[in-house]
């Protein structure tokens, strides 16, 4: 029999409590799956879509069962690491520790999160002071662990949320060294939004005879999402944002680019036509990320131009529409892109703007998906997004016919004055001689050479001349 709510779930009163002020009432379907069985100690392999919920999935099961171990004790030892939460980024891993720590408020459970991008001495203050909970990214997991900051061998279970990118080929190495240092008897649960075959078959590697849970099918997108595409050239993809901004009254989106120099040139271009935005990539340092997702939480910012790093895992809610001004280069990460529009059941856009060089990335979002787009036009302030070619102009199929000949020869460049196309003409008649070859010698008592050379003066001899031949033979 299938839970639907959180009371059948025979939750302890401490977490009861949270989640009734959370405002939690029903559960989603990757929850009414995943919790009993979690609750049991299997290990899972959890597929939903974006927005559903894996978060309270995989923090409320582990919660009840790390209650065994509650204690009011200050002393570090009595609170070990017993479960460890690994995700790819630093935004996601912070969101994930928030929602922890309000599900553990009423207990005596203790959870922490460290990632890159700040100072390590807080974190490693917080860690030796013992918790029970850490949420943490690969990188800075690692550093705490050689620093001997962080021990990990009583930990009992074991989350990889965006499990999809934890094991991706980059973020292998890491978590393979990572695990190493975990005891071999453990609960490992791997939730995402998406996973391919080659991803479950590395995972069944980490799992022992897994549970697999999937309420959709591998990369579906949630039904409450529209799904439309413009055909908008490069150069008017920023007159495409403001103009569907202005026509749909758009109060708050997502608009992904592909790079982290296009994430700031757009921000900035919108930003100086009037739209409040903020820019949210890579190389932000971890205080500006924070500050800019803040903003855009509390409805300062209408715009934030991302790249895919805030793709995955964010849960901001009421957010109408997300723009996709590049098509993503991995069809995988559309799905987490439109993910962040129409959560918990609430109706979203997702606009996605296909350039001429876009079709094959449209068509294998079309596979990944399973719908075949209907490519839209959009006439911006400046025209129609996609420039149609004029009737004059010949197109780039066509070709004049040339004789091999001319088609060597490099074109001869117009004349602007013909008197620069005469042949060379003398202004001195050829039987005019010039005043210097007229008098030879020129003065100069030397024969032969010109009166405009000086002759050099006497210079005294160092050594005796030798006499001339007439006076040798005499």
């Amino acid at each position: 029999m299938t839970v639907l709510s959180f009371s059948e779930l025979n939750l302890a009163a401490p977490l009861n409590q949270a989640v009734s002020e959370m405002g939690y009432e029903s559960m989603t379907p990757i929850q009414a799956q995943a919790i009993p069985v979690v609750l049991e100690g299997r290990d899972v392999m959890g597929a939903a879509q974006t927005g559903t919920g894996k978060t309270a999935a995989f923090s409320l099961p582990l919660l009840q069962r790390l209650l065994k171990h509650e204690t009011a004790s200050a002393s570090p030892a009595r609170h070990p690491v017993r479960a460890l939460v690994l995700l790819p980024t630093r935004e996601l891993a912070d969101q994930v520790a928030q929602q922890v720590k309000q599900y553990a408020k009423y207990t005596q459970l203790r959870s922490a999160v460290v990632f890159g991008g700040v100072d390590i001495k807080p974190q490693i203050a917080e860690l030796r002071r013992g918790v029970e909970v850490l949420v943490a990214t690969p990188g800075r997991l690692l550093d705490h662990i050689e620093s001997k900051s962080c021990v990990l061998n009583q930990v009992e279970y074991v989350v990889l949320d965006e499990a999809d990118r934890m094991l991706d080929i980059g973020f292998l190495p890491d978590l393979q060294r990572i695990l190493n240092y975990l005891p071999k008897q453990r609960t490992t649960l791997l939730f995402s939004a998406t996973f391919s075959n080659d991803i479950k078959r590395l995972a069944n590697s980490y799992l022992q005879n897994p549970v697999t849970v999937e309420v959709a099918r591998s990369n579906e997108t949630a039904a409450t999402v529209t799904q439309r595409f413009f055909a908008v050239d490069a150069d008017h993809k920023r007159d495409a944002v403001r103009t569907l901004v202005e026509e749909l009254d758009v109060k708050q989106a997502f608009v992904f680019v592909n790079s982290k120099l296009g994430c700031g040139r757009l921000a900035r271009a919108l930003e100086r036509d009037g739209l409040s935005t903020a820019a949210l990539h890579g190389d932000k340092s971890q205080d500006e990320r924070l500050k800019a997702l803040d903003a855009f939480k509390r409805g300062e910012v209408r715009l934030l131009v991302c790249t895919d790093v805030a793709a995955r895992g964010l849960d901001i809610k009421d957010v109408p529409v997300v723009f996709n001004v590049d098509l993503p280069f991995n069809a995988e990460d559309y799905v987490h892109r439109i993910g962040r529009t129409g959560r918990a059941g609430a109706e979203g856009l997702a606009v996605s703007f296909v350039a001429p060089s876009d079709q094959r990335l449209l068509g294998d979002i079309e596979k990944m998906v399973r719908i075949k787009a209907s490519v839209e036009t959009l006439a911006t302030r400046s025209g129609y997004a996609r420039q149609e070619r004029r009737d004059d102009r010949p197109v780039r199929h066509e070709r004049v016919e040339r004789s091999p000949v001319e088609s060597r020869r490099p074109p001869k460049p117009a004349s602007r004055d013909p008197f620069f196309d005469k042949p060379y003409e003398p202004t001195v008649a050829p039987e005019v001689v010039p005043n210097w070859e007229s008098k030879p010698g020129g003065g100069n008592k030397y024969k032969g050479l010109s009166g405009n050379i000086k002759s050099k003066g006497k210079m005294p001899a160092l050594f005796k001349a030798p006499a001339p031949a007439e006076e040798q033979e005499a």
